[in-house]
């Protein structure tokens, strides 16, 4: 995979480093448990979400993603809050802007 990614654009080598960091933390299973997306959270996601300490935040985050109600997020819940994020923060790169 790695040669491969060697000759990816910058947006397809964000695009599989959002798969494999999801992986890290799903692990086989493939879906998130909320200890998981806090952890993922925490350790990947810092710069742009506040550390999560209080589990009424988590319990409201996660509520909000697990779209399914298995009490679990899963690839296509977690796009989701890559998405809200990324939206959230695009204002702070826009070329040009003073932040």
């Amino acid at each position: 995979m790695e040669a491969f990614k060697e000759n990816m654009s910058d947006l397809e080598s964000g695009m599989v480093t959002i798969i494999q960091v999801f992986h890290k933390y799903s692990g086989h299973k493939c879906k998130l448990k909320k200890a998981e997306l806090k952890a993922l959270i925490n350790n990947e996601m810092s710069h742009f979400i506040m550390n999560i300490q209080e589990n009424e935040t988590l319990d409201e985050l996660f509520a909000d993603l697990d779209q399914n109600g298995d009490l679990e997020i899963d690839f296509q819940e977690f796009i989701t809050l890559i998405a809200m994020v990324t939206s959230a923060c695009h204002e702070l790169f826009v070329p040009g802007k003073n932040n």
